[in-house]
């Protein structure tokens, strides 16, 4: 029993780490957005990987000013993998 409610914690706080890395890039996104070099290697890199962690809300508000269509779409996906995340532990934890 021992053993298991080990590995249950063990999966339960891989998996959220993954879930916070993937707010962090988003997170991490929009703040070289609002403050970095477009053009920069790193800021491109971090564009491409929050483009795959967007859960398809890139477009989900088209505010004239594009920065604040950056905070608001991958805001919202940064959320929402929080809650994802949070749901899914609790999950994990509760089956273990």
């Amino acid at each position: 029993m021992v053993v298991a409610r080990r590995g249950t914690d063990t999966a339960a706080n891989v998996l959220r780490f993954i879930g916070l890395a993937f707010v962090a890039v988003l997170v991490l996104h929009i703040l070289l957005t609002l403050l970095a070099n477009p053009a920069h290697e790193v800021t491109q890199l971090v564009a491409r990987a929050a483009d795959y962690l967007d859960l398809g809300l890139d477009g989900l508000f088209v505010p004239d000013n594009p920065q604040v269509a950056v905070i608001l779409n991958y805001g919202v996906a940064a959320l929402l993998w929080y809650l994802i995340m949070v749901v899914v532990v609790r999950l994990v934890r509760r089956l273990g």
